[in-house]
Parts: structure tokens; sequence; C-alpha cells
């Protein structure tokens, strides 16, 4: 018996020793040849098979692959799993830093275009007395510059537009009334009742509904376009933790330890471990659509009612509407104050002789033409811009949740059951799991820790939801103050107060200027001297103060 079962074993050794030294001897040529071409030392491969027991991922039996291989085949699969979803995010950062420079570019230019073209109209238009007085337009603009770059934190909007009309009262009522004297208290007085004068008209009014809202509008929309690619810069990352490395490895380079190195995954098994690699990312997605959504609908909102172009392009006809209004109402204005602020004392200067060619104000001006206002940025308008970046907004929804599926695809997998399915070449059959952190608990490829969320994409997310309720505020008119902005604000709100569906259509709130404004016609002033005697009589010195105030204004009578 005992020779019968020692016969027995040697025929069994016989029979299966050819197979095993055939295992042993099948070459790694096609490994080392992959090995190689990823820049790795060739000499690391091994010509044949050897035992696979050290390998901590690629467990086999017998493997083309290394203990040192693997390590070093470990931190090129996680270049390899990161590399796509780096170029996705770069390409959209990218796109959204372009939009964001050729936003803030037009705003900005805009801006610029309307002091020029305010100063080149008036310069024309009112000449040396203008001039005189151009630093309070310069003070205008410079203040609205800094409110679109740093919002109310620089300048109170409101507060602004009041002391730029009270200041341009005060300048006209001394030119309209050049027969007194007025001191400072008498002009304080006059400041504090601009409102209810009202020597403008509706014009301010008008003028600063359209000017906050359109500015609001700007700088947030501005604003999110800048939050796009910060976030995106620092939310792109493909998780290096551990589990996520070793589901890379295995899914990439396990089919070359065992010497298929054609192999691809299966796309449901790519699937399941890109979702548990970006499974914080993944969370992302349903802040960043409430903020893409709060972006398109301020979008509309900057191609209608706030249209930051249609608001500081006509600016200057808007300003000399004002004025032509307050030389219309002067008499009715002067006579308030009067009533209201005392009567002036008669003014010694203008007792002596003091003819208009002394304040180089004569009355000759050149017509201005429509034609000589600059072209806004490259060329471009803020219809065109707004359609071409709701185009990218659209694409960039749900760019998160679908970033698995975006990579899963072409020659990264292999379709079919013709694939790797992390053992071997098979089919894949575990279930597809969902997108986000809490998912990953039933993730069959990657070991995901669902209590401990990254923080940084947390953060983010908070960044998105602060950003959608500004965009929210802005789209009804109003800007939340925070302590970026504003720090002794508290979070309130301010601005127009619109929040109703009636800002789309409140013509009342928005000036119709035509698109080639006619610039009234100026024709010479002749003032009538006073008798020979060198007294001023009143009826002389009503005229003289009728030339000067046709001389400032008369360009808009006709």
């Amino acid at each position: 018996m005992k020779t019968l079962l020692c016969v027995l074993g040697s025929l069994l050794v016989f029979f299966s020793a050819p197979g095993t030294a055939e295992q042993k001897l099948k070459n790694c040529n096609e490994v080392r040849d992959a090995y190689s071409s990823m820049g790795f030392n060739v000499n690391d491969v091994p010509n044949k098979e050897v035992d696979g027991a050290p390998l901590r991922v690629c467990h086999q039996d017998f493997s083309c692959c290394t203990a040192d291989m693997e390590e070093k085949l470990l931190q090129e699969s996680h270049l390899e799993v990161k590399a796509p979803v780096s170029r996705l995010s770069t390409n959209l950062q990218s796109t959204f830093k372009q939009k964001h420079d050729h936003f803030d570019k037009f705003f900005r230019e805009l801006l610029k275009n309307a002091e020029l073209s305010l100063d080149n109209m008036f310069v024309r238009t009112y000449g040396m007395m203008y001039m005189q007085n151009a630093e309070l337009f310069k003070n205008f603009f410079e203040s609205l510059t800094r409110y679109y770059v740093s919002g109310s934190a620089a300048v109170n909007l409101d507060s602004m537009l009041s002391d730029f009309w009270a200041d341009l009262l005060e300048r006209m009522f001394r030119l309209v009334n050049v027969q007194y004297e007025f001191s400072d208290a008498y002009m304080e007085c006059v400041s504090r009742h601009t409102e209810q004068l009202q020597p403008f008209g509706d014009v301010p009014r008008k003028l600063r509904i359209q000017l906050t809202r359109a500015f609001i509008a700007a700088r947030t929309f501005v604003r999110g376009l800048a939050l796009m690619p910060e976030v995106i810069n620092k939310v792109s990352m493909v998780s290096n933790s551990p589990s996520c490395t070793r589901a890379a490895m295995k899914m990439m380079y396990c089919p070359y330890c065992s010497g298929q190195v054609a192999l691809k995954p299966c796309q449901n098994y790519c699937l399941n471990v890109m979702r548990g690699c970006l499974a914080n990312q993944a969370d992302l997605d349903t802040e960043w659509n409430n903020f893409l959504d709060g972006m398109l609908s301020l979008a509309e909102r900057l191609e209608g009612p706030f249209n930051f172009e249609s608001v500081m392009d006509p600016i200057d006809v808007k300003i000399s509407e004002a004025i032509m209004n307050m030389q219309e109402n002067s008499m009715q204005v002067s006579q308030k104050v009067f009533q209201g602020c005392g009567q002036p004392k008669p003014s010694m200067a203008f007792r002596s002789k003091r003819s208009l060619k002394e304040t180089g104000f004569t009355g000759r001006f050149r017509p201005y033409s429509p034609d000589a206002r600059p072209t806004t940025a490259a060329g471009t308008s803020l219809d065109r811009l707004t359609t071409d970046v709701k185009k990218k907004l659209k694409h960039a929804k749900k760019f998160w949740s679908t970033l698995p599926d975006t990579v899963c695809v072409g020659e990264r997998i292999a379709p079919g059951d013709e694939c790797w399915n992390g053992t071997a070449k098979s089919r894949y059959d575990s279930v597809v799991i969902g997108n986000g952190l809490a998912n990953q608990v039933s993730n069959p490829d990657v070991d995901v820790d669902i209590t401990k969320p990254n923080i940084m994409i947390r953060s983010q997310i908070a960044a998105f939801k602060e950003m959608t309720s500004r965009l929210k505020a802005a789209h009804s008119g109003n800007d939340i103050s925070t302590e970026s902005d504003d720090e002794s604000s508290g979070g309130e709100e301010s601005g127009s107060g619109c929040d109703s569906p009636s800002c789309d259509t409140d013509r009342d709130m928005y000036f119709s200027t035509p698109p080639n404004p006619v610039k009234p016609r100026v024709d010479q002033v002749v003032v009538a001297r006073a008798p020979s005697t060198g007294a001023a009589t009143p009826g002389s010195m009503a005229l003289a103060l009728c030339g000067l105030a046709l001389a400032l204004l008369a360009p808009h009578l006709r």
C-alpha cells in the first residue's frame, strides 16, 4: 500500500510539474515595454513572472510586478486618475476666468468712456464755466468707480448721489443769483432742501434708481464670475487617500501585473472607483447649480432693466437734462429758497464792472456730435457678453456630479464584458452606486469614511450659498453688505428695494434716450449794457443775469 501511494504521488508530481513550470516561465516582455514607456527603469521588471505574495494591492500567485514596481505604480495611478479631472477643471476654470476679465474690463471701460464723453460734451457746451467746476464731475465718476470696485465698504451710493446733486445745486444757485452774496451757512440751508426743491426735476430720482440697480447687478455678477475659478482651483483635486489610491491602482495597473497591459477597466467599475474618489466634490453640485441659476437670472437682468451699458452710455445727456431743468425753474427755485432760508444780501462785487468775457464764458460753442462717443470695451456690447456667458453657465450645470461619467469614457474603459473587473477579464457585476459622500457607504471598490467630509469643500459649499444669496438680492436691486464690504453693516441690505416682477416693466424708472440724442444748438448770447452812467439799473442787471444763465444752460433750450 505504501509503495502504491508513493508511485501515485510521483505520478502526480510528474504530471503537474510541467504546467507549473510553464506558468512560472511566462515572460513579461509586454509589461517591460509598457513600464519603460512610462519613464521607469525597465530593469525593475522581471523577465519572467515572479511570486506575487509580497504585493499589497495586486494579489496574485504569480506576477510581472515586484513590490517596488507596485509602489511606483501606486503613485502613477493617482496621477493618471487626477489628470483627466485636472484637465476638465482647468478648462472650466480658464473659461470663467476669461469671462470675468472680459466683463470687468468692459464695465471699467464703460465708466471711463462715460466720464470722457461727459467731459467732451460739457467742454464744448459750457466752456470755461464747466472747466472751473470740472472737479465736481471728476469726483462723481471716481466715486462710481470706487463703488464698482469695493461696494458699500468704500462708497455709500445714496449719500454720494445726494451730495453730488446738492453740490451741483449750490454751484448753479450761485451762478443764477450772482447779484447776491451767500454765506456758507446759507448754502447749507439750500443743500438741506435739495430734495424738497427738486430743482433738477425727476432726473436725480430716476438716475439714482438706475445707477443703484445697474451697479449692484454688475459688480455682483463680476464677483460671481471671480468666485468660480477660485472654488474650482480649491476643490478639483482628486482624493489622495490610501483607499482611493489603492482603488485606482487596482483598476488601472493590476492588469499589467497579470501581463494584460492592453486590458481596460469595465465602465461601471470605473464609475464606482471615480465616484468614491470624487465623493466630496459631488456634494458641491446642489449649491453649484443653485449658484449657476442665480448667475443666469442676474444675467437676464443685465440684459434688461439693470443694463449697465444703457445707464452709463447716456449719463452725460441725463445730467445735462437735469441742468436744463434747473435753468427752466431757476426763478421758482430761488423764490422758494429765499422764503425758506431768508433774503440774501446784495453782492458788492456784482455792482463793480465785470464783463462776461472775464468769466471766459462767451456763449459761442461748437455743437457736440454724438459720433464723438468713445467705443466700448473691445468693440463689444453687454448683450453680446451676456449671451456668450449664459451659454457657458448652462454648460457648467451638474459639472461635479457628472465628472466621473465624463472621465470614464473613450479609451479609458473597455465596453461590454471584455474588460477588467478588478480581479479578472470578465463582466463587472456590482451595482453602480450614487454620487455624493453619503452613498459611498455601499461602494464595493473604494473604502470611504462618510463621517469625515472634506473641510475645504464644505467651506466652498458655504461660499456658494452666500454668493447665491447676494445674487438673489442683486436680482431685486439690493446689495447685501457683509464684513468684506462693510464691517459695520451687520449684514443688512441696501438698494432700490425692488423685490417684485415689476422691476422688469417699470418704465417710469428708466429714461427713454434716443440712440443718437440731438444736442441743442447754442446761439451767441447778447448781453445788454447798462447806461453810460456806470450804475447798474434793475433792467440791465436782470438782462446781465439772464445772459449769464443762458450762457450756462442755453445748449438745452433747442
